[in-house]
């Protein structure tokens, strides 16, 4: 706790005269009510010294010798039956009144009892109680006014003495945007090699991607490469209830910023406080705006000769407002996109470093099976394996640990538990097979790696595809054959059951999503033609779209609706015209599910190519046994 240092002198100053006052102030010994007989009690104790060459103390002394009752002395009876009360001072008086000669009585209170030390701490400790009062509410007033004048100061988090261990070599998967940082490192280490030619230092980067493609991480490898002092804030950091506050603590980060030039400031999310201006809730005036408008003059304001550079990151760049990312303020975007299939092998690379792996593990067949995967996904899909290695009592990690990750990562953990019917885990085969043979037989759809009926999370059953290849553009065949694919499922229970159940629902979602897109945003109707149909609107301060404005009429919102309807049932009706050509094949590869409730890799290209048995060609499923609704 911090306290004045003169408040502290004025405390002891006052201590120290109190002691001394208790300390030289004469204390006699507290005498006992009683008669003049405990005058002899404390002769004998020696509390009470009388003069030996007197009458009065050789009498005293004798009969404290003897042991006698004290009766007489100097013929004065009444006055040796008297009561005494209080201290020796009082004595004394009491003497006095009665014409006692004092030269012949002597009490020296300093031999009686010496000083009095429990007195004085009995003394002292309402004033330590006081003194210590006081102080507590004086440091309360300078807390509260401490932390009133700290509240728009800036809670960025400096790095300077701890360099990042962080540096380039730990990001893989992002070879673009690091070329691009580069240049920034070589401007903070090297800045006279482009002031020489005339180039200015970038005032500020913005890194752009989606969630976990390593945005964070990329800029605290720029910190580590460039070994300069690095300020780490979130954008959320600068708002506060209090209007002006942001504003405040932007102008203190850059101030400290410029004072420890050549630095990095890296605002992580800065959609919190960059969103675009005049869509807030509180009108032109509110502290978020408030808190953008400091943060554009600081950027606008920078000294060419200023080594500071501003990296943020967003996955929300279209919400920020355009005069944060004009040039001569964000300089640079750079993209942090999904890693390739090469991206991926390097992230793993990354990560498995200081994990032993089995021999049987190959990078480049998990970096096949995890398309879509961010850096974030690949590091929890490692970290994920080695759990189940642990729990294993492996003292490698296998192949296996890391293809059941991938289906932890994307469709959580095994339900093995979750007890369910015959008749459930029978629909449940059909469905998955009915996915697995339709994307079998159709020349678009991606291949299949793995069917189970194992639940995962809100899953009863799970079939797994392995694109051949980093897919960025699809054509209308492929999502075509992807709908017939995702429907198969749904027509496969009411070809074999008669019956349809809630399994499908998420399958039907998804197709219905991609079947309006290809309507209405991919131009494939050649009923419509190739147009877009609404237009989206979001609240820029919520970061939500709220509704869609329809820039068509009513007619065409009709047709669209046809066109979509017309996409999914041709859709469907491909995928039951596979099953029903096919269905002693679906019959054999569902009871091989169902027997080992997991088939993948080699054990289902095996089946797909096993002969159909003649006996299942004949013994199908019992039908006259629907599934209850």
């Amino acid at each position: 706790m911090k306290f004045s240092s003169r408040w502290l002198v004025y405390l002891l100053v006052i201590a120290a005269l109190v002691a001394l006052f208790f300390a030289f102030y004469p204390r006699s010994p507290e005498v006992p009510t009683g008669s003049l007989d405990n005058l002899v009690t404390l002769t004998k104790e020696g509390s009470v010294r009388l003069a030996d060459d007197t009458e009065i103390g050789g009498e005293i002394d004798r009969i404290v010798q003897q042991g006698d009752t004290l009766t007489a002395m100097d013929g004065d009876t009444s006055m040796l039956k008297a009561n005494f009360v209080g201290s020796t001072t009082e004595l004394y008086d009491y003497l006095v009144a009665r014409e006692v000669d004092m030269s012949v009585v002597a009490l020296d209170p300093q031999e009686a009892g010496g000083f009095n030390w429990g007195g004085l701490l009995i003394n002292l400790l309402p004033l330590v109680f006081f003194i210590g009062l006081i102080w507590f509410i004086f440091s309360r007033a300078r807390g509260a006014g401490n932390q009133a004048m700290s509240f728009g100061r800036s809670k960025a988090r400096l790095f300077s003495s701890i360099r990042p261990t962080i540096t380039f070599d730990d990001v893989a998967g992002v070879d673009e945007a690091k070329a691009e940082l580069q240049e920034v490192v070589e401007f903070l280490n090297s800045p006279e090699k482009f002031t020489a030619l005339g180039a200015r230092i970038p005032r500020g980067v913005l890194l752009v991607g989606p969630p976990g493609t390593g945005k964070t991480l990329l800029a605290r490898a720029v910190a580590g490469e460039a070994g300069a002092p690095f300020f780490s804030i979130s954008g959320s950091e600068f708002v506060e209830m209090f209007v002006g506050v942001g504003a405040s603590r932007v102008r203190d980060l850059f101030d400290q910023a410029k004072r420890n030039a050549p630095c990095i400031i890296f605002v992580d999310e800065i959609d919190a406080v960059g969103r675009q201006r005049g869509a807030g809730l509180g009108g032109g005036h509110d502290e978020r705006e408030q808190t953008l408008n400091q943060i554009l003059v600081e950027m606008d304001g920078f000294d060419s000769s200023t080594n500071v550079i501003v990296l943020s990151a967003t996955n929300r760049p279209d919400i920020l407002d355009p005069a944060l990312l004009r040039p001569g303020r964000f300089d640079r975007q750079v993209v942090l996109d999904q890693p390739d299939i090469k991206g991926r092998k390097a992230i793993l690379e990354v990560h498995v470093k200081g994990k032993p792996l089995d021999d049987s593990v190959s990078l480049e067949t998990i970096a096949k099976q995890t398309v879509g995967f961010s850096g974030a996904d690949l590091a929890n899909l490692v970290n994920e394996a080695a759990i189940l290695a642990a729990r294993r009592n492996k003292e490698t990690i296998g192949l296996v640990e890391l293809e059941e990750s991938i289906d932890r990562v994307i469709a959580g953990p095994e339900k093995k538990s979750r007890m369910i019917s015959s008749r459930e885990k029978e629909i449940t085969a059909y469905h998955e097979a009915g996915h697995a043979l339709v994307a079998r037989k159709l020349p678009h759809a991606d291949p299949v790696h793995k069917i189970t009926i194992v639940a995962r999370g809100m899953m009863a059953g799970y079939t797994r595809f392995l694109p051949t290849e980093d897919r960025y553009l699809w054509t209308r065949s492929q999502l075509n054959d992807k709908l017939a694919s995702m429907l198969a499922g749904h027509g496969s229970e009411d070809l074999i059951f008669g019956e349809m159940t809630t399994g499908s629902h998420s399958d039907i979602e998804q197709a219905t999503k991609i079947a309006r897109k290809m309507v209405t945003e991919y131009g494939m109707s050649e009923k419509l033609g190739p147009r877009t149909y609404g237009r989206r609107e979001e609240l820029i301060f919520l970061g939500r779209e709220v509704a869609e404005q329809k820039d068509y009429s009513e007619e065409t919102a009709r047709e669209i609706d046809e066109e979509v309807h017309a996409v999914i049932q041709h859709a469907y009706e491909v995928a039951k015209e596979i099953l029903a050509g096919n269905r002693a094949k679906l019959v054999q590869i569902a009871e091989v599910l169902i027997a080992e409730e997991t088939i993948e890799g080699e054990g289902l290209e095996t089946l797909f190519n096993a002969p159909v048995p003649a006996e299942e060609s004949t013994s199908p499923p019992d039908e006259q046994n629907p599934v209850e609704p």
